[in-house]
């Protein structure tokens, strides 16, 4: 599995807080595990009020449950924030935060160009295969990453589901919570 990779939690996850209509971006795949963020879950904060001397308002993000008082991010600036690491050609993640502060101090970073992350989402070596295999997630093509990161998340999962087809159709239009029909 590549980086760049999209998961969509299938709603056999329904039960996990977390991951429930998650919509996942992986960043790393390797031997010793995976690392990803879910792209539609945004947090009440956003980043002046959980860094001290920040004023951009960027909204946050829950990137998933394993360390979630980290600040990770995800963006499209490359060589302009050095140390970045690639996730596809146009796409990349972290990098050097002091650079990060002054872009968004001199107002060139926005919703555009970066996003931002508390915790991400971890998979030890073989958990995530071991999840693939029994259909918790699946592999999304129909949008490249950064389509999908200027899709409105409050209809995220629900587009990716209907893309999908089959069986994952029905799903699309049920309710959040199914005590809710």
């Amino acid at each position: 599995m590549n980086p760049g990779t999209l998961l969509v939690a299938t709603p056999s996850v329904m039960g996990d807080g977390n991951f429930h209509r998650a919509v996942v971006l992986l960043v790393n795949h390797g031997d010793s595990g995976s690392i990803g963020f879910i792209l539609n879950k945004k947090i009440e904060y956003t980043l002046d009020e959980v860094l001290e001397g920040i004023l951009s308002k960027q909204p946050l993000y829950f990137g998933g449950p394993v360390e979630p008082d980290n600040l990770f991010y995800i963006h499209t600036l490359g060589s302009q924030i050095s140390k970045s690491i690639p996730i596809t050609d146009s796409l990349y993640w972290n990098g050097d935060f002091e650079e990060v502060v002054q872009l968004l101090e001199a107002g060139k970073l926005n919703e555009e160009n970066i996003r931002f992350f508390l915790g991400y989402s971890g998979w030890s070596e073989g958990q995530l295969e071991a999840e693939l295999e029994e259909k918790s997630w699946e592999p999304f093509v129909e949008k490249t990453p950064l389509e999908l990161i200027k899709m409105p998340i409050e209809r995220m999962w629900q587009e990716c589901m209907i893309a999908l087809g089959g069986t994952y159709l029905l799903w699309s239009n049920a309710p959040d919570n199914p005590r809710f029909n």
